[in-house]
């Protein structure tokens, strides 16, 4: 009884010392425990297509910067970017800035004060407190045209919202103007669409100091004669005659829906007036007419 009881009292010890015991403590022949297969790996990770083709704000002359490094006190200043692109350092001198990030241009800084051995590792940060060549002009059918700062990133969009947004008589396009290091001026083309018609906004390129957007107006057509408002509206995409009387109220009672004329100019340039019917395309600067009913 004795012996079974000791057997016993050590049955936990043996077990703990298998646990513990090393592989090569494992009988030969003894199947070994199974292994996880390696998990596949996971798709690449791409850029999202809204940040594809950003930049970072950039400095330019006119901006105004507050320079500090760490643990220097008297080498802090707020400066501004001269002409040519640079900003006085203490000891360093004048340090190239123009074109480069906040944070590229505080690298700059630290890479001058390094090579010239002024000091062993410097630490310099660089905050923008007024930004003068980030400027963008925006003109056309837009609620307050004029020249905005921009901030990193700023797409089209933004700007829009800075200006008031775009008027009812803008187009659903907008051009972006901008000028390549060639001096060649590129244009590029912008879909309002989504602004007002419930889309979901598309990626669009951000925005560079120096840069320029125009919204021009929509297309536009008159109606006038036996309806509710005569009056100047905008060409919806694939208006026809029936829905720009239906945007202009409808037909009075005194009027008719088969005594319709069209006032617009032909190929020639000179002005024609043709008959028209309910379901014919209406044309940038048409003049509409409803007529009086003769019965």
């Amino acid at each position: 009884m004795l012996i079974g009881l000791a057997i016993r009292r050590s049955t936990p010890w043996v077990l703990a010392l298998g646990l513990l015991a090393p592989p090569w403590g494992i009988a030969a022949g003894a199947p070994k425990p199974a292994t996880q297969a390696p998990a596949p790996p996971g798709p690449a990770a791409t850029t999202p297509p809204s940040l594809e083709n950003r930049s970072l704000m950039q400095l330019g002359p006119g901006d105004s910067v507050a320079v500090q490094v760490y643990g220097q006190p008297d080498m802090g200043a707020t400066v501004y970017v001269s002409d040519d692109g640079t900003i006085p350092m203490p000891l360093a001198g004048a340090v190239q800035v123009a074109g480069m990030s906040p944070a590229e241009a505080a690298r700059q800084i630290e890479g001058a004060l390094r090579s010239g051995k002024f000091l062993v590792d410097p630490h310099v940060t660089i905050t923008v407190t007024q930004s003068r060549s980030q400027r963008v002009s925006v003109l056309g059918e837009v609620g307050t045209p004029g020249r905005y700062t921009i901030e990193s990133n700023e797409t089209i969009f933004d700007l829009l919202a800075q200006a008031g947004g775009t008027k009812e008589t803008s187009a659903d396009v907008a051009y972006l103007m901008r000028t390549d290091k060639n001096g060649t001026v590129e244009r590029f083309e912008v879909n309002l669409k989504p602004l007002t018609g419930g889309q979901k906004p598309l990626p669009t390129r951000s925005l560079q100091g120096g840069d320029s957007v125009y919204v021009p107006r929509a297309e536009q057509f008159y109606i006038f004669g036996e309806v509710t408002t005569p009056n100047m509206y905008r060409i919806e995409p694939g208006m026809t005659v029936l829905q720009a009387i239906a945007r202009a109220g409808g037909i009075t009672p005194r009027g008719s829906k088969s005594r319709l004329e069209i006032k617009r100019k032909g190929a020639d340039g000179k002005e024609v007036t043709i008959k028209a019917r309910g379901d014919d395309p209406v044309k940038a600067d048409d003049v509409i007419r409803v007529k009086e009913s003769i019965f």
